[in-house]
């Protein structure tokens, strides 16, 4: 018997922003410790493989720095003086505060900002209850999906595909722009299972030889924003030369004949010069696609990242409907399955509460909107009082000198809940501990495949940690509104609710079924049936304006960004920041492999492998610049200018450069992170934040901008 077997094992789910939301087998060493963690070998889409941050979590349960105690600062914002507080005279002020500013300016001044540090339904959505019941601000949840989720549903009409698993039983798997050994592990599970067993061939696209294209037997590099133009030369390709499907676009597409007129000038020689890639290189991508019929095209979120991304999606999403490989098994194009599961959370939420007339306020523009900006408000108040659960927006969201002013204001209070003394926690008025998953009640569903998991109770906290379910109830308790429908239930009741009104049952059963498959029958999942639009078809001419999305902002909110320059078909279109002459290079903040957004940048071992904030920048564009390898470079834009170090990298196109993981702000030498550089402007036409769309110009760090420019020019 091996040691793992030896030991208690509890079973939950991986709460973090990864559409994997792996199953998982926890060592369970006492009622308050943990050991390795473990991949679920029974669960048929985590397989048994989780990634490395992960199976050491022990390190972030256990981890010296855990915030334990309710903190109150006791001197200037941003200053570190804090003074510990009981919980109760803790939201008590919280409290206090919140009912100030109503009286002052209206409830709408009151903003609940939240996001995906779990991925709980319990301890992440419950702050809409009491969001609806104060009539505080609406939160235009925009930072991750939007770009995306806004393509895919041009095209296909709903947010579901091809079973994941299905990958394994592929004879082509193309992943793209996604880093998948770093982002989502599994994915490469079944991708790798598929060339053992079938000889698959594995294509990877994204901006830079990254780790998941190290697997790749067809590796393409293009430059950021242009993977609509590499779909659009494809296409070309396969109507050309007879690898279309014919048959199949005459039944499941609205304009085959429209798209193939438009795509008659988009040659790979077109794409070629737009993209950075050969021509050899795309008429061998689109004749190996064009050639298997079981392709398996399985699209991330990062290439969607671009004041483009929703075009681009949808794009490399067509091509799956113009061969028609939707209509095997092993074949078609998968972005997310979260459209599938359909809960009810309408408890959870209190959504029966929530008044229309109430102003939304944009997620990804949290910079300008505490900055006063007029378009940002909507009309409103400005907002004078934050309660901040489950992210770090001082760190992670764009325009970050604008997020840090706004934090800054003295008319401003915030409440952080969080694990660890985040960049958002220092620059709190209020900092509450928070439990971490292992520690309270909770239920997952996965974009990135087809289970929902129950995430139990496996360990007790350390004492002084709150759940945000907690926080939650007792504030309501406070601001008068915990008699209010939803209040007053524990986590496993909302999760009985929630199950019970899908007919899956309960806590009490999930916890012995450990989690749910809810994959669609081969007809529904492959679209077989016909296309999520009314008309059931693949929509090649997208409705820019008029297409419902999950993620559709509210009518009081309207477009967003230039729809009027939204291509009627697929295509490429100049909606990126091109690198011009003051700022010649292209940077994308990439994921880092041991981080997950800023989480695990705390544990040392993560902070060990990633070693220091770098600038992936090619041998070439170095020497023209008289860098070396490890040299201090300076990196910016109209926003700010950010040093990390150079790190000289051939796997990359030259004019365009790669930083990987949001580093604590702390980490760079200013203190000032990569997010500095990121634009908070909201991309068309259903906003989103273009983290990877940034023209920057570059220096080394120590010269002086007017003789640098001088040497360059010389040069």
């Amino acid at each position: 018997m091996n040691q793992h077997a030896k030991l208690r094992i509890g079973h939950s789910a991986c709460p973090h922003d990864c559409p994997s939301t792996c199953a998982l087998e926890v060592e369970l060493l006492d009622d308050k410790r943990i050991g390795r963690v473990h991949g679920a070998k029974a669960n048929t889409y985590t397989s048994g493989v989780i990634c490395a941050k992960v199976a050491r979590y022990a390190d972030r349960v256990h981890h010296p720095d855990r915030l334990l105690k309710p903190l109150i600062r006791a001197g200037a914002k941003g200053e570190g003086a804090w003074k510990e507080a009981s919980w109760e005279s803790a939201l008590d002020l919280i409290a206090e505060k919140f009912i100030a500013a109503e009286e002052k300016y209206g409830s709408e001044t009151v903003w609940p900002y939240y996001y995906a540090g779990t991925m709980g339904l319990v301890q992440r959505d419950g702050i809409e209850r009491l969001r609806h019941a104060k009539k505080y601000s609406g939160f235009f949840s925009s930072i991750c999906t939007n770009l995306a989720w806004t393509g895919w549903m041009m095209g296909a009409g709903a947010l579901r595909g091809p079973d994941p698993r299905e990958m394994a039983k592929s004879d082509c798997v193309v992943i793209w722009g996604t880093n998948a050994v770093v982002t989502q592990v599994n994915v490469m599970t079944h991708a790798i299972k598929a060339r053992k067993e079938r000889g698959a061939k594995i294509v990877v696209i994204d901006v830079y030889e990254n780790a998941t294209m190290k697997q790749a037997d067809l590796g393409l590099v293009l430059k950021p924003g242009t993977d609509g133009a590499l779909a659009c030369a494809v296409m070309h390709v396969l109507f050309r030369d007879g690898m279309a499907d014919r048959a199949y676009l005459e039944k499941y597409t609205d304009d085959p004949h429209g798209l193939e007129a438009h795509l008659q000038t988009r040659t790979p020689q077109w794409a070629a010069d737009i993209t950075g890639l050969l021509v050899d290189e795309i008429e061998t991508f689109a004749h190996l696609v064009g050639t298997t019929k079981k392709t398996y095209l399985r699209l991330g979120y990062g290439f969607s990242r671009q004041r483009n991304g929703s075009v681009n999606m949808h794009a490399a999403a067509s091509i799956a409907a113009v061969t028609g490989c939707w209509q095997y098994e092993g074949g078609g194009a998968f972005h997310s399955n979260s459209g599938i599961f359909k809960l009810n959370q309408e408890l959870l939420e209190g959504t029966r509460m929530r008044d229309p007339a109430i102003r939304h306020l944009d997620h990804s523009r949290i910079g300008p909107v505490l900055t006063g900006a007029e378009d940002a408000l909507y009309g409103g108040p400005p907002v004078t009082a934050l309660l901040i659960q489950n992210t770090n927006p001082v760190n992670v969201a764009p325009e970050q000198r604008l997020v840090k002013q706004g934090f800054l204001r003295d008319d401003l209070f915030s409440c952080v809940h969080e694990q660890f003394m985040t960049d958002t926690a220092k620059l709190a008025d209020v900092v509450l501990p928070a439990t971490m998953f292992l520690e309270h009640d909770d239920i997952y569903k996965g974009g990135g495949n087809q289970h929902i998991t129950l995430g139990p109770k496996l360990i007790d906290p350390p004492e002084g940690p709150r759940s945000n379910h907690f926080v939650i109830e007792e504030l309501g308790k406070r601001l008068g509104v915990g008699d209010r429908p939803g209040f007053g239930l524990t986590g496993q009741q909302h999760i009985d609710v929630i199950l019970g009104k899908r007919g899956l049952g309960s806590f009490s059963s999930l916890k012995e079924e450990k989690w749910v498959d809810l994959q669609p029958d081969f007809e529904a999942a492959h679209f077989i049936e016909g296309f999520g639009h009314a008309d059931g078809k693949f929509h090649f001419r997208a409705d820019w304006t008029g297409q419902a999305a999950p993620n559709r902002p509210p009518k009081s909110m309207g477009l967003f960004g230039p729809v009027a320059s939204l291509p009627e078909f697929p295509d490429h279109v100049d909606l990126i920041e091109v690198a011009d002459e003051a700022h010649p290079f292209r940077l994308t903040t990439s994921p880092a492999r041991n981080f997950l957004n800023s989480t695990f940048s705390e544990t040392p071992v993560s902070r060990a492998k990633e070693g220091r904030p770098e600038l992936l920048l090619h041998p070439d564009d170095a020497a023209a610049y008289g860098l070396a390898d490890g040299d201090r470079v300076e990196i910016g834009n109209a926003r700010g200018e950010v040093v990390l170090h150079a790190r000289l990298f051939d796997g990359i196109k030259r004019g365009v450069v790669v930083a990987e993981g949001i580093w604590p702000n702390s980490a760079h030498e200013r203190g000032e992170g990569i997010n500095v550089l990121t634009g908070a402007d909201a991309p068309a036409p259903y906003g989103g934040a273009a983290f990877h769309d940034n023209k920057v110009w570059l220096r080394p760090a120590n010269a002086h901008p007017a003789v640098f420019a001088w040497r360059v020019e010389a040069r």
